[in-house]
């Protein structure tokens, strides 16, 4: 087995456990977002506490929210790898055109000696 394949396996194990380990550990807790545990510090701090802005679109259920959610994080994971793989391609490109280049050089520097 590789070292690629041996560091692959660990990553996706300790990615497992990340997930499974909170509920593990605390199976009766409700997981909720920091939204919420932010507007309950605000309002202990300062009761009169109004927000400047309103949702301009509220989704009727939570279901749909996790559904935008998921796709936005999908969407912005497909971008950075979009943008991860073409600088890598440009780099072997150019490393491809380097060694063709250096290979016609010594061909051209060959035919005059």
């Amino acid at each position: 087995m590789s070292k690629t394949t041996k560091t692959n396996i660990l990553l996706i194990i300790l990615a497992i456990a990340l997930i499974v380990l909170p509920l593990v550990v605390n199976p009766g807790a409700e997981y909720g977002g920091a939204d919420g545990h932010a507007e309950e510090a605000i309002t202990e701090i300062n009761p009169e506490y109004e927000p400047w802005f309103a949702s301009f679109y509220e989704p009727p259920s939570g279901e749909i929210e996790s559904l935008l959610f998921s796709t936005q994080a999908a969407f912005g994971a497909g971008i950075i790898g979009y943008i991860l793989g073409n600088l890598k391609g440009k780099k072997s490109g150019r490393e491809e055109m380097r060694k063709e280049l250096e290979a016609k050089t010594s061909e051209k520097s060959d035919d005059k000696e």
